[in-house]
């Protein structure tokens, strides 16, 4: 694709995104997004582009997309695979950030494999689902994903959240770090990858590495984002407790006489 054609699709996606912010606190904003989608031919994408930071603009209105659409609209197939599409990322984006690991996997249980098959962002969602919730067997999805959508950042992105939340999952950091390190840049321009990042640096007991990452993703944040900035502040006290401890572990005194 030329510049010109990238400059022009870039904002054809961006003209999508501003009608349903335009009416994010009506009930229509989802149609409106499926729409104008459709009528630019998005691909699964620049779907996923835009529906999942629309979706978090959505809760943060306090107008999600659980409550202006339903589960059929993730379930129900339909003629038009753009908009149900749109519908599925906004809906199962939402339930993403709700933690609701639960509420996708069931959901997606209902969703034929043929669609997974064109859509590697929503198997993404399934795989947060699964990781989130420590089963193993979420591995296995996020390799498939790996494998459809190489590079693709929100998709990535989707991973990297379900191994952070699946504490119990096996070889949890150095998977979170392989994640980061298969993002732009090795997501060292991206606050939420250095979230991750320095989560799993603290796991692994490398403060000064993990201080680093969390205090470059303090700098890089995005001003308003305050619900990030407390998770970021967060992990801070996080890495920074770990660190007083465990020197306090290893300075305290011998108590053999």
């Amino acid at each position: 694709m030329t510049p010109t054609l990238c400059s022009e699709r870039a904002a054809a996606l961006a003209s999508a995104a501003s009608t349903a912010v335009e009416g994010i606190t009506g009930s229509e904003w989802p149609t409106l997004l499926a729409e104008a989608l459709r009528k630019i031919e998005a691909t699964w994408q620049e779907s996923a582009e835009v529906c999942s930071d629309i979706a978090w603009q959505a809760r943060a209105a306090q107008n999600s997309a659980l409550v202006v659409l339903t589960p059929e609209h993730v379930t129900t197939a339909g003629p038009d695979p753009v908009i149900l599409r749109t519908y599925r990322h906004l809906y199962l984006s939402t339930l993403r950030y709700d933690f609701r690991c639960c509420d996708i996997e069931d959901l997606m249980n209902k969703v034929p494999v043929s669609v997974l098959n064109e859509d590697p962002y929503s198997e993404a969602l399934y795989g947060f689902s699964r990781l989130g919730q420590s089963r193993s067997d979420g591995l296995a999805v996020m390799h498939r994903v790996l494998v459809a959508a190489p590079g693709h950042p929100k998709t990535l992105h989707a991973l990297l959240h379900g191994v952070w939340l699946g504490t119990f999952l096996p070889g949890r950091a150095p998977l979170l770090l392989m994640l980061v390190g298969l993002l732009p840049k090795g997501g060292l321009d991206d606050p939420i990858a250095l979230f991750r990042m320095a989560s799993a640096r603290r796991a692994l007991g490398h403060y000064p590495e993990a201080l680093t990452a969390i205090d470059h993703a303090l700098e890089l944040l995005a001003p308003g984002e305050l619900a990030v900035h407390a998770d970021l502040v967060r992990e801070r006290l996080l890495i920074t407790t770990a660190h007083d401890l465990t020197c306090l572990i290893r300075n305290r005194p011998d108590p053999t006489p």
